[in-house]
């Protein structure tokens, strides 16, 4: 079981890299946001940054993982909804100063272990949306360009609607893809060879 201290710098790094990025997510930053002690920097973290970085990425993605498994059996507009809402709330709520930290070190790192470690867990969120509307009933290669398109798109809107400090357009995302999922379903629910 990992201690206190220890998932607290996690916690802190996964927050601090949707805030500031990857170069601002300094050990530094994250033991005065968690009042961590300096001296466990190296015991819980021996391989510096960049193993706490692969900590906080796999932990966001953990985290959404299971935030996806509250609407198992759900119909794909549901599935849709639910995976925006978590970003709708994140910009809300962050005042359009927080992103997703898996994206922030997508885009900043040059290593090769921080990318393996992103583009991870951006397989496992397309792999889960994909199960999940097909569990709705959606057929397997539509299911996988749904989820695929999804996340890019999500991802997408949470950046410009940073960078616009507006919800608008995150907001028009969302809506053209509830219009998808809605399709989605009315192909679902079509007999056999129709």
């Amino acid at each position: 079981m990992p201690s206190d201290a220890r998932s607290r710098m996690i916690d802190g790094a996964v927050r601090l890299l949707a805030q500031k990025g990857l170069q601002g997510t300094s050990f530094s930053e994250v033991l005065e946001l968690t009042g961590a002690p300096r001296g466990s920097i190296y015991h819980h973290f021996p391989g510096g940054k960049d193993e706490l970085v692969v900590a906080a990425v796999r932990t966001a993605g953990a985290r959404t993982d299971a935030y996806l498994e509250q609407v198992r059996g759900a119909p794909p507009a549901a599935v849709a909804a639910h995976f925006l809402e978590a970003w709708r709330v994140l910009l809300l709520r962050g005042g359009f100063a927080i992103g997703c930290s898996v994206t922030a070190v997508a885009v900043a790192a040059e290593s090769v272990t921080l990318l393996d470690a992103a583009a991870a867990v951006f397989r496992e969120w397309r792999a889960q949306l994909a199960e999940l509307l097909r569990t709705a009933g959606v057929e397997t290669g539509r299911a996988d360009a749904f989820a695929v398109t999804l996340i890019a798109a999500s991802e997408g809107a949470v950046v410009m609607s940073r960078a616009a400090r507006s919800i608008e357009p995150f907001e028009t995302v969302a809506a053209q893809f509830a219009e998808q999922a809605r399709g989605l379903a009315a192909e679902g629910s079509r007999p056999a060879g129709h």
